[in-house]
């Protein structure tokens, strides 16, 4: 038997792949600029790849060029922007490079980060039975990301606090990994459906906030992740009456 003939694609059906492997490099010069202590640079590059993350599925699906390889870097590319470039920025930001504890502690985050990513690949081979459609299970990779590096911009937003203890910051790195793994159900952007007469009212609220981000980085940073963590809340207090409910009967 020959073998089947090769599928061929064309160059705008290749743009997610490039836009993961764009976010691959965008991850690596983080860990450059981490090392380089240009630490601005490293999370504007974080957060760069976390953009392009939520842009590549999407294209991925509008261009129907949806791929095993194009999974598969999308899953790694997010172990190394996510897990290990955000674990390296902050433990050489937040803990003293000999610090022991805070090393577990980032192990531990990483280690959280790569076992969701895992339970997340095999959900879309065998789905979870009690998911809630439109809803991830624990807390995504890229958000997880952006809770890890808050103390960052905490610091940064607030000058005049004092630095974090080792202890507090250690813990909280184990919270983010243990939100990582948790049963969680978190809302997907996929529960946004705006209607079209609301359209230019989302895309004006898009623009304020990319200026906001521009102007006051650190201020706007912290203020996502607190909203974020807000929802999260929300999520579980919502995810157990649920659960008491469906006991009671």
């Amino acid at each position: 038997m020959g073998r089947p003939p090769l599928r061929r694609m064309s160059m705008a059906q290749m743009l997610p792949n490039l836009l993961t492997l764009g976010a691959i490099c965008a991850g690596l010069t983080s860990i450059r600029f981490a090392v380089e202590g240009r630490i601005d640079h490293a999370i504007f590059l974080i957060i760069l790849a976390a953009v392009l993350d939520g842009l590549d599925g999407r294209l991925a699906r509008i261009l129907k060029s949806e791929s095993a390889i194009g999974a598969e870097l999308d899953s790694l590319a997010d172990f190394l922007n996510f897990g290990v470039a955000t674990g390296m920025l902050v433990f050489m930001t937040m803990f003293h490079l000999e610090n022991s504890l805070g090393w577990i502690a980032v192990l531990i985050y990483v280690i959280c980060c790569v076992m969701r990513l895992a339970r997340f690949n095999v959900g879309i081979k065998t789905p979870d039975a009690d998911a809630i459609p439109g809803y991830f299970t624990g807390v995504p990779s890229p958000a997880g990301a952006m809770l890890a590096l808050m103390p960052i911009a905490l610091q940064h937003a607030f000058h005049s606090i004092p630095p974090i203890a080792t202890p507090l910051m250690a813990l909280w790195m184990v919270f983010v990994g243990w939100l990582l793994i948790s049963r969680i159900p978190t809302p997907s952007l996929k529960l946004v459906r705006p209607r079209a007469e609301h359209m230019r009212y989302l895309i004006v609220g898009v623009i304020a906030m990319i200026a906001i981000l521009f102007t006051w980085p650190w201020e706007a940073l912290l203020a996502l992740d607190l909203a974020y963590l807000a929802t999260v809340l929300w999520s579980f207090i919502r995810s157990r009456r649920r659960l008491d409910r469906k006991d009671a009967r």
